[in-house]
Order: C-alpha cells, then sequence, then structure tokens
C-alpha cells in the first residue's frame, strides 16, 4: 500500500470559486442563538483587534429557540446573554429586522426543524444565508430552501464545518477524479428531535460528499446501541464508508484512498474549523456564491434520509432520493 507523502499536502492556489477578498465593513445578522457555535463565531469576530476578518463583525441576532428541543430551550438564554453582554452584538426581536440591519446572514439554529421556516421568513430580502448544520431534517425541506433562493436570485450555502477543517481543502484543490473511495469516522451522538443522523452523523456525512462529489446511488447502515456503519456506492461504483461512533471518546478522521494510494488527512491542521469555516463563506456570499455546490448541500441531506430508512430495516439498501423534477 502506497501513502501519499507531504509534498501532496503542500498549500494550493483557492479554488476558482473563491474570491480574493471579501467586502469591508461587512455586518453579520444570526438567526437562532441556541448554539455554542454563535459563541465560537463572536469570539472569533468581536473580540480582538487581531481578527483575522477586519471589518466583519456580528451586530445583530435573534434569539429563536425550540420549546421541544432540551438542547435549545435550555441554552438560548445564556447564549444571548453571552452575545449582548461581552460581544456588543444587539438583539432584534424577529428574523425580518436581522435581516434588514444585515449584509449576510448567519441562521444558526440548532434545531435543523426550523430552518425551513426561518429562511422562509427572511429569503424576500435577497441576502446571502449561511444555514448551519443540518441544513435541513429532510429532503424536502432542503429542496425548498434551494428553490426558494433560487427564485428570487439569492445564494443560500450550508454545511458541517468538516468540510473545510485541516488538511481536505487542500487535499481537494486538485480535483478529486482518481479518489476511488474513502472512509470517515467520528463521534455520533443523538438528539430526540433530530431524526438518526441529522444530529453528529451530517458531519460524517457531509465529508464523504465533499471527498467523492454528488452521484450516490444506494446506503446501508446498520446501527447498534454504540456504533452506527453506513456504507454508500455512488453511480460510478465507487464506495465509501462512515463509521459514526457512541461507545468511545473519538475524534473525526477520514482516510482518502486515492488511485496512487491511500491518504490519511488530518482534520486539525493549521486555522480552527470556525476561521476555515467563515473565510471560505466571506469569499464567496457576499458575491452571491455558495461554497459549496447546491447538487452537494442537498446529497447530504437524501443520504441521510436514506441512511435512516436503512438503520430502521436493520442494513437493508435504500436507493438515494433526489428533489422532485430533478
Amino acid at each position: 500500500m502506497t501513502i501519499l507523502g507531504e509534498n501532496s499536502m503542500k498549500p494550493q492556489p483557492l479554488p476558482a470559486i473563491f474570491g480574493e477578498s471579501y467586502p469591508s465593513p461587512l455586518r453579520i445578522g444570526l438567526i437562532g442563538l441556541d448554539t455554542s457555535h454563535v459563541v465560537s463565531l463572536a469570539r472569533l469576530l468581536n473580540s480582538s483587534a487581531a481578527s483575522p476578518f477586519p471589518g466583519v463583525r456580528i451586530t445583530v441576532g435573534w434569539p429563536g429557540g425550540s420549546d421541544d428541543f432540551v438542547l435549545s430551550r435550555e441554552r438560548v438564554e445564556g447564549f444571548t446573554s453571552e452575545l449582548r453582554e461581552h460581544y456588543g452584538v444587539s438583539i432584534l426581536d424577529s428574523p425580518e429586522a436581522v435581516a434588514d440591519d444585515s449584509d449576510l446572514l448567519f441562521i444558526t439554529s440548532v434545531d435543523g426543524r426550523v430552518h425551513l421556516e426561518q429562511f422562509r421568513r427572511i429569503v424576500a430580502r435577497r441576502k446571502p444565508v449561511f444555514i448551519d448544520k443540518p441544513f435541513a431534517t429532510s429532503l424536502a425541506d432542503a429542496c425548498a430552501i434551494v428553490s426558494l433562493a433560487d427564485s428570487v436570485g439569492t445564494a443560500v450555502a450550508s454545511c458541517s464545518l468538516l468540510r473545510f477543517a485541516g488538511e481536505l481543502p487542500v487535499a481537494l484543490t486538485g480535483g478529486r477524479e482518481d479518489i476511488a473511495g474513502c472512509d470517515a469516522y467520528g463521534p455520533m451522538s443523538e438528539q430526540p428531535t433530530q431524526p438518526g443522523l441529522f444530529w453528529y452523523g451530517c458531519h460524517g456525512v457531509e465529508m464523504l460528499v465533499a471527498a467523492m462529489g454528488s452521484g450516490c446511488r444506494e446506503v446501508r447502515c446498520v446501527r447498534t446501541e454504540g456504533h452506527d456503519l453506513l456504507t454508500a456506492v455512488w453511480g460510478d461504483g465507487r464506495v465509501a464508508s462512515y463509521h459514526g461512533l457512541r461507545d468511545v471518546t473519538a475524534k473525526f478522521g477520514l482516510v482518502l484512498h486515492r488511485r496512487a494510494g491511500t491518504q490519511p488527512l488530518d482534520l486539525y491542521a493549521g486555522k480552527s474549523w470556525e476561521e476555515a469555516l467563515v473565510d471560505a463563506l466571506l469569499r464567496t456570499l457576499p458575491r452571491k456564491r455558495s461554497p459549496v455546490p447546491p447538487a452537494e448541500m442537498l446529497e447530504v441531506v437524501a443520504i441521510m434520509e436514506a441512511a435512516n430508512r436503512s438503520r430502521e430495516r436493520r442494513g437493508a439498501p435504500e436507493a438515494v432520493a433526489a428533489c422532485p423534477g430533478s
């Protein structure tokens, strides 16, 4: 077995879809303050004169929150207070008000079930929007979001932080035509309101689609109390796997199987995941382009939906669906 060496990981130019700079000043508005991600973003953008993104600040936010989701209900007040008191974020009374006072919108609600409804409330403002993971908790909702964005000519992006983590973006800058398959793994806790893989499983599936591209045809997923094991087959015969772990302490990992050899990736190298994600978003969304192809955003959701059906049928194969009319 050949393992690709360090020379394969040298920095490469940004893909053509990425601009070389971002507009400044730039006001970011947050919709949904019930996740630790909002505090991480505020710490990155609002807390230091040495910010890697000078002139970009989170200026306004709307708390949101889901009463039937304990991780939302019990945290929204604390995160909202922290943003207001420590990072100078003005708290407004509606998503529409946030959209009116922002240049770029982040829907950060921790509950993927509410993302479509929240996007509907602000899409008429035609502001570029990032939607935190999961994009949605059903393919129907994800398709509706992309359709709404297209109908008004705005850009929408969604992905896990893992898409831009560590060595993965560099490994893909030369293309992925030579990737024959990949194996991803990581922690996979579950939440009752976010069905099956839609909570932490989205991180693993994001890595698979980032590495392999769209075109997954069929999945199988087996669940035990401590594990999920997903295998996915692409239309051209390539195969990828994701191992979700609940009974061990695990980091995220990804191994690419390239024609020239096997390439393990360090997902924890370099800049923080938040900084890498924000960098990608700022170089694309203000230009009304997404750093993630819409087909791949939808495929992540479609794979998880099919995997959930498969795990209910003890690993039976399930076809990966597409948006109606596509």
